[in-house]
């Protein structure tokens, strides 16, 4: 690791402008690597196209396939388990 002594001797201001010096040499030296690989404008890709089957059309056959887990997706009502009626007394 780097000894450098002279870094924890600065007043905030002058860690501050430390600090932008290096973001601005790494913006300046990303800018060079562009250009430098004749970086062109980036292609944007064209949107996905829409889905053939609708969510509802999808669960339909699933729950065709999967008898077993017709309704899986709804949230399941928590039943209150009572006591028997004589502990009501």
């Amino acid at each position: 690791m780097t000894h450098i002594p002279y870094l924890f001797n600065q007043t905030a201001e002058q860690m501050r402008r430390i600090g932008a010096r290096g973001g601005k040499t790494q913006a300046r030296n990303r800018r060079a690597r562009q250009r430098a690989a004749g970086a062109a404008p980036r292609e944007i890709p064209l949107p996905a196209a829409p889905p053939l089957e609708t969510t509802p059309q999808a669960m339909a056959v699933l729950d065709a396939q999967f008898a077993w887990l017709r309704g899986a997706e709804k949230p399941v009502r928590q039943r209150r388990i009572g006591l028997p009626n004589s502990a009501h007394r």
